[in-house]
């Protein structure tokens, strides 16, 4: 399943005013979540909007808020994934 960034605004705001610690830069995020900052980057630049539930938790977990600040889940189960056979 993969997340919605709801905005790359509030993204950028909680991360220079996380919940618990230091503000985190691009890199220290991702390696605070154990990814490459490329997905950071693109999440702020607008350049990815989607990320799987484990990465989206990941990011919410590290900056100190609820997932759903951050991200939307998808609004159908089969939006994000193949379709089951019949």
């Amino acid at each position: 399943m993969r997340y919605e960034l709801r905005s790359k605004q509030t993204l950028r705001w909680v991360m220079d005013h996380p919940g618990r610690g230091v503000p985190f830069s691009t890199r220290t995020l991702a390696t605070e979540i154990g990814r490459h900052h490329s997905l950071i980057g693109h999440l702020l630049t607008g350049e990815r909007r989607h990320v799987e539930a484990d990465a989206a938790q990941a990011i919410a977990e590290a900056v100190g808020v609820a997932l759903l600040v951050l991200f939307a889940p998808p609004a159908s189960p089969n939006q994000n994934g193949p379709t089951p056979e019949k």
